[in-house]
């Protein structure tokens, strides 16, 4: 096993170019931090192109024990692809606050929608979900890891849209990179497209926006369709609103003029799933 104990190693010093956007794209590679995330790859399958390990700080925990014992009997990664690094190392890797002791490295296209789309259980699955231009990298990962809860069809990123590859985005997400389908920088004619196949040729297109007078939860959320989610600053931009075919809205109350839009999109996508339970479960 490699052992790295100086965080100005060339090899880690490449590594912490994954930070940024450029490195990332740059390398074609970026950065799951922590035991969970590093399971979940394991889980299904998608073998990481390196992983970086502190055993003292993974042993802390039974579930960080067990997972170092399991890297060390996976055969599909071999002895150079793990990589033992000091504490000073691992700090240096990871941006939370406390290491958890592991840093894994995968290919950015490992995540290949086609590919997580075809080991998801079959479902019905009636939301397509399309992101405009949102910004910050917590709201993103909140998005995606309820998107995965609330089983969606898939997400669709615009350009501008904070990147899907950030740390941050990827820790907030919680694992939903590994199994929830997403195609980012997505122009509006390709989003169109896949709108028009997902609801098979009569699309229509939800679009939350706090001015309607149109009410979430009085739209039919059953069968197919979509939903877009704004920018946190300006909201929906006008491309958007030409693909809308309806703005919807949640109620407020006492003068507050919109909400958080994970929070938005969180209570929308359940009414969805709500919708959905009723339908199976006529009695509820």
């Amino acid at each position: 096993m490699t052992l790295i104990t100086s965080p100005s190693n060339p090899r880690i010093s490449k590594l912490q170019t994954l930070h940024t956007a450029r490195g990332r794209k740059k390398n074609g590679l970026f950065l799951l931090e922590g035991p969970h995330l590093l399971e979940a790859l394991l889980n299904a399958q998608l073998w990481p192109h390196e992983v970086y390990y502190q055993p003292a700080l993974l042993r802390r925990t039974s579930e960080g024990a067990a997972l170092l014992e399991r890297l060390f009997h996976t055969p599909e990664l071999s002895a150079s692809q793990l990589i033992e690094v000091s504490e000073r190392v691992i700090e240096a890797l990871g941006e939370a606050q406390t290491s958890q002791g592991v840093v894994s490295v995968l290919a950015l296209d490992a995540l290949n929608p086609s590919i997580i789309q075809q080991r998801r259980r079959p479902a019905s699955r009636p939301c397509l979900l399309i992101l405009d231009d949102v910004a910050d990298p917590g709201n993103m990962g909140t998005i995606l890891r309820t998107a995965l809860a609330a089983n969606v069809e898939r997400v669709l990123l615009t350009p501008h849209c904070v990147d899907y590859y950030s740390p941050k985005v990827v820790r907030s997400a919680a694992g939903a990179h590994v199994a929830l389908p997403v195609e980012v920088n997505m122009s509006w004619e390709a989003i169109a497209e896949r709108v028009a196949d997902h609801c098979g040729g009569q699309p229509r297109v939800l679009l939350a926006e706090a001015s309607s007078d149109q009410m979430y939860y009085m739209q039919d959320l059953v069968n197919p369709f979509a939903l877009i989610v704004g920018n946190e600053a300006h909201g929906p931009g006008q491309q958007a609103h030409a693909l809308a075919t309806l703005a919807i809205s949640i109620p407020l109350a006492n003068d507050v003029e919109s909400l958080n839009v994970a929070m938005a999109t969180g209570i929308i996508l359940y009414e969805a799933v709500r919708q959905q339970a009723v339908q199976r479960q006529p009695g509820l």
